[in-house]
């Protein structure tokens, strides 16, 4: 079979380009914010709109409302196929339509819902996030034509970025749209804008509430502060127990792993530090590389405590408090595991003796692809013709729900995180924006992927 040539891809793409950021700039001016409402007016058109721009390069595509698990209505789906041979793979593409919202206009250097072109990068709320999905999916289909040569199962969701609550219901409805050997979630991003990459794993995250208990009651703190530790001390105790002298998390039973596929580059500190705004004089936590530290390995947050504030506060023991703490765990865990093992640490090192116990809260499961999949390596291959550099394979320490649950569902398809992402993208940020050269390059890596998976 032959392949498409990457010279002619390239041209395609470049002829079609005006569309393409047409495309970008109209979607951006939708608003689809789906905080506003999932259900909402402004949701189904900007579906209705995705679904049209995908008619247009040759996708049976439709407009779908999603049920949540009670009933409810839920949010506004694109669906829809192109079959050109029973006998081919079939690749699922998926990307969402809904947008962040944008809590302060006046920090943003552009109007955030008016496409605008500041050298190199389009800004616009939601133009990485996720319309930069949604233009490599249209480009690289509009780029093959008729030599598209694998069958095409298209999914654009409505509410990704409420966490996606209709997203099983969808699915359980629609299992023939969703079955495939291959589904690509052009929903992450690259190294840089120039270094190409797949995403190799998700953290997974589970909560936990924690009650510490000392009093049955308020006492004075004159009079029997000493022996009596007030119940937010014994919780910071608590919480420092959970780490060693490194700052690294010591809970048997809490897996840490290293980067899925191996680490071909790690994080720059420096960059680290100022993209998270660290103070000059903090040490980071942790042992082993920053990417093992902030994709694979396990990490805790207090999100959550009940305290009585300074404004007010006056001189007695306090009897009881409750904190709440965010498990990102590592890919491969089940996080309900991770949280079992972490709550019965919690509750065999109560401080002092004090009392605690644990309400264990939600789960997502992590995700970790399989480096050793032909899908992998087409994507790889893909990558490095399109971008004439080799690609930096990178994780990610947040979760994305949906893909594990995809995962879970179609146990056999083979699973590809790209995305149209960078470090500047700014995704759920002021001043989001996508790359252009970067754009034109995941557009061409989709399209000889999708070329190659026909093998």
């Amino acid at each position: 079979m032959a392949s498409v040539n990457v010279d002619e891809i390239r041209s395609r793409v470049e002829e079609d380009w005006p569309r393409i950021v047409e495309l970008i700039e109209r979607k951006i001016a939708l608003k689809s914010i789906s905080a506003e409402g999932i259900t909402g007016e402004q949701m189904r058109r900007s579906a209705e709109f995705v679904a049209e721009e995908l008619r247009l390069v040759g996708i049976d595509a439709q407009v779908a409302q999603a049920h949540n698990a009670d009933g409810t209505p839920g949010a506004w789906e694109v669906i829809g196929s192109r079959i050109v041979d029973p006998d081919a793979p079939t690749v699922l593409l998926y990307a969402h339509h809904d947008v962040q919202p944008v809590p302060d206009p006046s920090v943003w250097q552009t109007e955030p819902f008016v496409a605008t072109q500041v050298g190199d990068r389009l800004f616009g709320r939601g133009s990485a996030d996720d319309c930069g999905g949604i233009a490599i999916h249209s480009g690289a289909l509009k780029a093959l034509g008729d030599e598209l040569k694998v069958n095409i199962k298209v999914f654009i969701e409505g509410e990704e970025e409420m966490g996606s609550p209709s997203f099983i219901p969808f699915i359980e409805a629609h299992r023939d749209e969703f079955d495939a050997d291959v589904i690509i979630v052009a929903d992450s991003g690259n190294w840089s804008a120039d270094i190409p990459s797949l995403t190799t794993s998700l953290r997974g995250n589970t909560t936990l509430d924690v009650h510490v208990r000392v009093l049955e009651h308020p006492v004075h703190s004159g009079q029997y502060g000493g022996p009596i530790l007030d119940a937010n001390t014994l919780a910071a105790m608590l919480i420092a127990s959970m780490y060693n002298g490194d700052g690294e998390m010591q809970v048997p039973g809490v897996a840490a792993e290293e980067p899925v596929g191996g680490l071909q580059r790690d994080l720059d500190e420096a960059d680290v530090r100022r993209d998270a705004g660290i103070l000059p004089g903090y040490r980071l936590a942790g042992t082993g590389s920053l990417a093992s530290r902030l994709w694979t390995k396990p990490s805790v947050t207090v999100i959550g405590f009940d305290a009585q504030p300074v404004e007010g506060s006056f001189n007695v023991i306090s009897h009881e408090t409750t904190f709440r703490l965010s498990l990102r765990t590592a890919p491969n865990q089940r996080p309900e595991q991770a949280q079992q093992a972490l709550a019965d640490f919690l509750v065999s090192h109560a401080p002092f003796g004090c009392e605690v116990t644990v309400t264990p809260g939600e789960n997502g499961m992590g995700w970790a692809m399989d480096p050793n999949a032909e899908a992998t390596k087409d994507a790889l291959e893909a990558m490095e013709e399109a971008f004439g550099v080799a690609p930096v394979n990178k994780g990610e320490g947040g979760s994305i729900p949906f893909i594990p649950d995809l995962q879970r569902i179609f146990p056999e398809a083979q699973v590809l995180v790209t995305g149209p992402e960078d470090p500047k993208a700014n995704a759920h940020s002021p001043n989001e924006s996508i790359s252009m050269p970067s754009l034109k390059k995941n557009i061409v890596t989709e399209a000889l992927l999708l070329d190659k998976l026909a093998r």
